[in-house]
């Protein structure tokens, strides 16, 4: 049941009446086995090409664009990176190469964050010399 990065899962596909979840796989997943959610398993079957209508969904602790790293926690893991989307009020667990993950492995995604930025420019940036 390996996931692959780009791949969307929304629980609303087999779940109609769930709190919404939809999370998008940022990176990893060779490990992927589910996501419970709302007493519902979403696994591989839950995969779409995009993200349902918004109406309905029920957010929780989670907040949006939040991103859950199974490697924070589980350096010797496949590496599991999920963003959630939308949804999230009845989250529980996901578990990937037998570890779980839950809301303590939150992460936030602030806008133009890197994984590895480079260091700042030296303040003395004046060109010295001639031409």
């Amino acid at each position: 049941m390996a996931l692959k990065k780009g791949d969307i899962l929304d629980e609303r596909k087999r779940h109609p009446d769930s709190c919404g979840l939809v999370v998008k796989v940022m990176g990893g997943g060779e490990g992927f086995e589910k996501i419970v959610c709302c007493g519902h398993e979403l696994t591989d079957a839950d995969v779409v090409t995009q993200m349902g209508s918004p109406l309905g969904r029920k957010k929780g602790e989670l907040p949006l664009a939040v991103i859950l790293d199974e490697k924070k926690l589980h350096p010797d893991s496949c590496g599991l990176r999920v963003m959630i989307m939308d949804g999230g009020a009845g989250f529980q667990k996901i578990v990937c190469c037998g570890h779980e993950l839950t809301i303590t492995s939150m992460q936030e995604l602030k806008f133009g964050q890197l994984r590895n930025p480079a260091p700042p420019p030296s303040p003395n940036t004046s060109h010295q010399g001639t031409a």
